[in-house]
């Protein structure tokens, strides 16, 4: 039998109707049914109470995306809720699913088959879930079910059956330290007072750089000021019986963000990071999703955790490439959030030492700024300074150094005091390099990707491919010979720790032998990060040194400046303010937008400048992008039905690389790109559009491979 004599989908399925619909269109030719002698209902006895359960189930195809009515035997009746986990028959295979309805009768004129199995009768799936999953399917155009993969973390049953500890839900005694935290901020009080009231006020934050104030009398500061501003908030929902989710871009912030929350009292708190493996996150989600902790810290994976009676999200780091998603239907965590905000009522709260043109374009009706004032944040920030060409104009020969003499003149004389930062752009030793005589970029034989040496001592290898160039010779001019292009992190800790012999050099970086460091002591050294990998230190950096700024904003992009201003500013919030004899030193000649908001510490004024040249262009996110990348003719067939109210702009196709590390496998040929642009009034429309084009595409068997993306970060 066919799999729609097997199941029938539900009537009040708002999506399986219009799918029904696309199925049903003249042109899609339906597939022959294989004849299957039925299921004798018979064999086993059915539930007498509410004997249907409808089921969303695990299916890739985007025509099937849909729930389904299944009869419940009565040897499952107890344990078949909605939420719970089952396995059922869906044509000539088995498929998982999670229950959403119990139903005294189903509409489906056919026949129903019973469930296969009860995987647990664990209610995973909460209705705000399922609701949210379905409209994160909507708006980026996916299915149900790619988002319910993103949602729910895979069962693990030794953890289920578990009885986990309750963690504390006794609201703590609130540090004396913390309590002004909030009132250094324009609309900061009012933002709490919201938020303790049991209100939703939305907001989007930049917050004062440095660290805390110590709880303990005469103590170090160790936590960053934004953690514990964090922290207090959440014990604003708290003190409302309401929960929170705190969603950072990794572990260390997850971890900063969870010792301000002890220090600051607040209750029951769990973790719930992807990278803690399969056991801890899926305890982590039963403690939420069974009532059990009040507060869930996580990275991008805990973005659809279900905490109870939510009453604040907040969301840190805003313009962090890993609150992207980079799974179907690739949503990111900021907008996420944002309509979770809105489907459960709760307070929102987007921070991020910079500010990217999506959280400027809240502030247009949706969300109020939360900003200090001018005096507040010159009397926090350190004193930046930017080491351009022109300024170093009358420095001599050393004018033109990677580190300048100035550079090594303020880390000489900060190091008398404490640490020093030094953030470089890339990992490794010299991960570019290029020939000695004519400086043509040194490229791999086999891959034409580009070369790079590991270490001093090392063999040029490609970057692409990693094969050894032992014995390259320039392809131009028959030199052997290699110079630095690019310098990474080990390269530049070998030439500090010549220049200030006897002084401890360390490395954080992700390929460092440490790895990525945590906090570094409140001594004298020299710390060297890649951006995002710099640690805390104990009382702040007396300096940082901010190098090759112009090669962070090189790049071609439309956040290329928005991204490196981030990072300048990230790293800035780690440094002592002016009145300790804090400093910063951007050292490069990097683009004079970013570089000038820098020196003011202004990304508020940055961002309004950024998205008001969007709005001029018609780039996003003034406007609704979506980008469909494939082979050629199978995104002409996807994008020629797409047949709006209001006709879009569409732009291509052109030829594009891959969107990653090994995707040009997926393509026949080299993939083109279409970009289809609409007003944000259409934006919605445009996604179900594609959501139905696909659907006759998925229906229709059609060849070639396509992806769809709304809303991508970068249209480059």
């Amino acid at each position: 039998m066919s799999s729609s004599d097997v199941v029938a989908p539900g009537a009040d399925a708002a999506d399986g109707q219009a799918q029904d619909a696309l199925l049903a269109l003249a042109e899609v030719a339906p597939r022959p049914a294989r004849r299957r002698r039925a299921t004798p209902l018979g064999a086993q006895e059915m539930a007498a109470d509410l004997p249907v359960a409808r089921v969303v189930l695990d299916l890739q195809p985007a025509h099937l995306d849909r729930e389904y009515d299944y009869l419940v035997p009565a040897a499952m009746a107890d344990g078949v809720r909605p939420g719970a986990r089952v396995r059922v028959r869906f044509g000539a295979q088995e498929v998982d699913g999670f229950v959403v309805a119990r139903l005294a009768e189903s509409d489906h004129d056919g026949r129903l088959a019973p469930l296969r199995r009860l995987v647990s009768p664990e209610p995973v799936l909460t209705p705000a879930t399922l609701r949210l999953a379905r409209a994160v399917a909507e708006r980026w155009a996916g299915t149900t079910a790619d988002v319910l993969r993103l949602a729910v973390p895979p069962r693990h049953a030794r953890t289920e059956s578990q009885e986990a500890p309750t963690p504390d839900d006794v609201l703590g005694a609130a540090p004396a330290a913390w309590a002004g935290l909030w009132s250094d901020y324009r609309g900061g009080e009012a933002f709490l007072a919201h938020v303790s009231g049991g209100g939703a006020p939305k907001a989007v934050w930049t917050p004062l750089p440095g660290l805390a104030a110590p709880v303990a009398p005469g103590a170090t500061p160790t936590l960053p000021h934004w953690a514990a501003a964090v922290a207090m908030a959440v014990r604003a929902a708290a003190a409302a019986g309401r929960g929170s989710l705190v969603v950072v871009p990794d572990a260390r912030d997850a971890a900063r963000v969870g010792a301000a929350l002890e220090t600051a009292g607040a209750p029951g708190v769990v973790r719930l990071l992807a990278e803690d493996g399969a056991a801890p996150r899926y305890r982590a989600f039963l403690a939420a999703a069974r009532g059990h902790a009040r507060v869930v810290v996580g990275t991008r994976a805990a973005m659809f955790a279900p905490v109870a009676d939510l009453g604040l999200i907040a969301v840190w780091g805003d313009g962090e490439d890993t609150l992207a998603e980079p799974h179907a239907p690739y949503p990111h965590a900021r907008d996420v959030l944002a309509l979770r905000s809105d489907l459960e009522g709760a307070a929102f709260l987007l921070g991020s030492p910079g500010r990217t043109a999506q959280a400027q374009a809240l502030l247009d009706g949706w969300a109020h700024e939360v900003v200090a004032p001018r005096d507040v944040v010159r009397a926090r920030a350190a004193r930046v300074r930017a080491l351009t060409s022109v300024e170093l104009a009358s420095e001599g020969p050393g004018a033109g150094a990677r580190i300048p003499t100035a550079a090594w003149r303020a880390a000489h004389d900060a190091l008398a005091h404490g640490p020093v930062l030094v953030q470089v752009p890339r990992t490794g030793y010299l991960p570019v390099v290029a020939c000695a005589a004519c400086r043509t970029p040194a490229a791999c034989e086999a891959c034409h990707g580009p070369l790079g040496l590991g270490d001093a001592g090392a063999a040029p290898q490609c970057r692409w491919c990693g094969r050894l160039a032992g014995a390259w010779r320039c392809g131009e001019c028959g030199a052997t010979g290699l110079r630095a292009v690019r310098v990474g992190t080990e390269r530049t800790a070998e030439e500090l720790g010549r220049a200030f012999p006897g002084v401890p050099v360390r490395v954080s970086a992700s390929t460092a032998p440490g790895g990525v460091l945590d906090r570094v002591p409140a001594r004298p050294a020299v710390v060297v990060a890649t951006p995002g990998a710099e640690p805390v230190a104990d009382g702040g950096y007396t300096a940082a040194l901010l190098l090759d700024a112009a090669v962070a904003t090189a790049t071609l992009g439309l956040a290329t400046g928005t991204r490196a201003l981030h990072r300048w500013l990230a790293a800035a919030h780690l440094v002592r303010p002016a009145s300790a004899g804090g400093q910063v030193l951007l050292v490069g000649d990097a683009a004079p937008g970013p570089t000038g908001a820098f020196v003011r510490f202004d990304p508020g004024g940055f961002a309004a400048r950024e998205l008001a040249e969007r709005v001029e262009l018609a780039l996003p996110p003034a406007v609704r992008v979506a980008s469909v990348t494939g082979d050629r003719a199978a995104v002409g067939a996807v994008v020629g039905r797409v047949d709006l109210a209001t006709p879009a702009t569409t732009l291509g196709p052109v030829e594009t690389e891959p969107d990653g590390v090994g995707d040009g496998s997926l393509f026949d040929a080299v993939p083109v790109r279409v970009v289809v642009r609409v007003p944000p009034r259409d934006g919605l429309e445009l996604a179900q559009q594609l959501r139905a084009s696909l659907a006759v595409r998925s229906a229709r068997r059609e060849p070639g491979t396509v992806r769809v993306r709304l809303d991508p970060e970068e249209m480059v």
